[in-house]
């Protein structure tokens, strides 16, 4: 079977109604179910965001997915019931070449809310929580950043979130 058609398949065996990957929906899933799905990370780091200790888990090499060059997992959401240490707040895939591109993204994903340029790099932004970068070519994927859903901001004032690559 095609690689793509592999990777297809893969996006399709999980619902898109919040934007999430392998089992990881943020503002949802947890420190454990992390560790249980994917096991200890290669890398973890512990900081502070806005006064709240948080992680951050790094899976690369061997431990990250398949297809994926490196997985980074942000831990601690600030709820309305208070500060959630072992929630993931944020999570980024950085794909190896070929595994994710445009096509792939708008079957999976469905059309963006929106559509912005960083520089030469073009991305997509969902409000399910989603925001895609593409290389300078536009076609294949080099980052994926998935959030809780959110509203969108105005056409004209899309902001890059932290964490999005520099080029």
């Amino acid at each position: 079977m095609p690689r793509a058609a592999l990777i297809l398949l893969l996006l399709l065996a999980w619902p898109a109604t919040a934007a999430d990957w392998g089992q990881i929906i943020p503002g949802e899933t947890t420190t454990e179910a992390v560790r249980s799905r994917y096991g200890a990370p290669v890398k973890q780091t512990t900081q502070k965001i806005e006064g709240y200790e948080s992680e951050q888990w790094v899976y690369e090499g061997a431990k990250a997915p398949a297809g994926i060059t490196r997985m980074i997992i942000d831990f601690g959401l600030l709820l309305p019931s208070g500060f959630k240490k072992d929630v993931v707040r944020t999570f980024r895939l950085e794909p190896k070449p070929d595994i994710f591109n445009r096509r792939l993204v708008l079957q999976g994903w469905g059309l963006p809310g929106r559509l912005g340029k960083e520089g030469n790099l073009e991305f997509f932004l969902y409000k399910e929580g989603l925001l895609v970068y593409f290389d300078a070519g536009g076609e294949q994927v080099i980052a994926m950043i998935f959030t809780p859903p959110q509203p969108l901001p105005p056409a004209d004032a899309t902001p890059i979130p932290p964490g999005a690559p520099q080029r």
